[in-house]
């Protein structure tokens, strides 16, 4: 019999967020986590403790760090875990997962259903669906008892590798958030994503306050009415290369209506007047996700993406090479390239044809 409990991979933001709503949706919930020293009080007391969004104490079955167990008791597991991590979690997971498990990546960045896809059948697990989605929640960990959610997003897309995949399985994600809507290709499902957009060039543009560790208002002080040119230009950037693979994006002013609620008069506009974005600080560290992690993930595929469609996207390119010196190591060459995707000896129709079958 298939369990009825929700597993939720992860210990960070995102991951308790997930949990709590899932919880407080009614649904009964196990984490998994490598480090289940961070969420220590929520093991021992059984809860979770939410505040802003929705608030109150939310029960949490189990707190553990086998995935055999997490594999046993849960048919539906969210990956919630830092995307740099999928390639770990497939490891720890492929020798439990069997034909009735589903796999929802929690955010998945680029293509990161296709990545944990392969990742599996290189541990020789097939037939296990894998649906992604963005990570639909604005939110901040709170010591180890508990998570401060400002903002639930109210729509965005979801997708499987294949079309045909999206079309059967994405009814079963949207019992969990019915404001998902089936994306055309894995290209449109990971670039209607701010965050791919916003997080690395932001950061970049505000590198000295971040590295001295000043308190700044990520998204209401990051930007300037001059600054805010940059992030226009790299949206138009996204733009041509879902094009290139026939799809359309909605601009990101009016994504973020469709988010959370906002003004749409202009892209800064909009970013500083969505509710949840001005309690939300920049990084203290030039050591964060938002430096690797959306690179990674987001801007090294989209770049391999373009070129392969011989699209020029200079601000991208620009981006990762900043950030590259940054780190001291080629983005480009470590991140979730085309070839860890399999379609590096691939032409640019042939996957456009394999994400429409």
């Amino acid at each position: 019999m298939v369990s009825d409990r929700i597993g939720v991979i992860g210990s960070g933001n995102t991951a308790r967020a997930l949990a709590a709503y899932l919880s407080q949706q009614g649904h009964p919930v196990c984490v998994y986590t490598r480090h289940p020293e961070k969420l220590d009080t929520i093991r021992r007391r059984g809860r979770i403790e939410v505040t802003g969004l929705f608030e109150g104490s939310f029960p949490i079955e189990q707190v553990t760090n086998e995935p055999e167990r997490l594999a046993r008791q849960c048919g539906i597991v969210f990956v919630a875990s830092v995307t740099t991590a999928y390639l770990d979690v497939a490891a720890a997971l492929a020798p439990y997962l069997r034909d009735h498990h589903v796999l929802v990546l929690f955010s998945s960045k680029l293509c990161g259903s296709l990545e944990m896809t392969r990742a599996l059948h290189g541990h020789g697990v097939h037939g296990v669906p894998i649906i992604e989605t963005d990570a639909l929640f604005a939110c901040r960990a709170r010591e180890d008892h508990g998570i401060w959610i400002a903002g639930l997003k109210g729509w965005t897309f979801l997708a499987c590798p294949q079309r045909s995949e999206t079309l059967c399985h994405g009814p079963l994600l949207r019992r969990f958030f019915p404001g998902l809507e089936d994306a055309s290709n894995l290209v449109q499902r990971g670039l209607t994503d701010f965050g791919a957009l916003a997080h690395a060039l932001v950061s970049l543009i505000n590198l000295g306050p971040i590295d001295r560790g000043e308190r700044l208002r990520f998204y209401v002080d990051g930007m300037s009415e001059r600054t805010i040119v940059l992030l226009e230009r790299m949206e138009e950037e996204f733009h041509l290369v879902a094009r290139a693979y026939g799809t359309r994006l909605l601009p990101m002013k009016e994504l973020l209506n469709r988010y959370y609620g906002c003004e749409t008069g202009s892209l800064l506009e909009a970013m500083r007047t969505v509710p949840g974005y001005r309690e939300l600080y920049a990084p203290t560290s030039l050591e964060h996700r938002f430096l690797t992690e959306d690179i990674a993930n987001s801007l090294v595929p989209l770049q391999g993406l373009a070129r392969k469609a011989g699209v020029e996207v200079p601000m991208v390119d620009a981006v990762i090479t900043l950030t590259s010196v940054l780190c001291g190591q080629d983005l480009s060459a470590t991140g979730r390239t085309l070839d860890r995707l399999g379609w590096g000896g691939l032409s640019h129709e042939a996957i456009v044809r394999w994400m429409a079958q």
